[in-house]
């Protein structure tokens, strides 16, 4: 009888760039988070992943036991791997077996409009 395998084990912090959007990425060994500045850049590097990957990457995370959470300031808008949960949205949306969180996103936005609306409310109130 044989002994399973261990499951990987990602330990790293780096910077990616494409097309001008950057991400940092930072691990906890079996979760990796990818970070954003903006759902743009998020956006722009999600349409440039090669269509192939995007197939067959939550399988290959699933056995490898790992997750990927996209972040977007700090909101958590995806989820690729072993601890995806896909609901409705997902399957609406044709990206099951990966995870969609609404929540995230609309906490992603408004904290890109937060500043704008802060800015007119001291405006309008002074």
């Amino acid at each position: 009888m044989s002994e399973a395998a261990a499951p990987l084990r990602i330990d790293t912090d780096l910077t990616v760039s494409v097309d001008g959007a950057t991400a940092d990425v930072r691990s906890t060994g079996d979760r990796l988070f990818v970070e954003f500045d903006s759902l743009s850049d998020a956006r722009l590097m999600a349409d440039a992943r090669p269509t192939d990957l995007v197939d067959r990457l939550p399988t290959a995370l699933g056995a490898a036991e790992l997750t990927v959470e996209a972040r977007v300031r700090g909101r958590t808008v995806a989820v690729s791997g072993s601890e995806a949960a896909p609901g409705v949205v997902s399957e609406l949306l044709g990206i099951a077996p990966d995870e969609i969180r609404l929540g995230g996103i609309a906490g992603a936005v408004g904290g890109a409009i937060e500043p704008y609306a802060h800015a007119a409310y001291e405006y309008l109130t002074d």
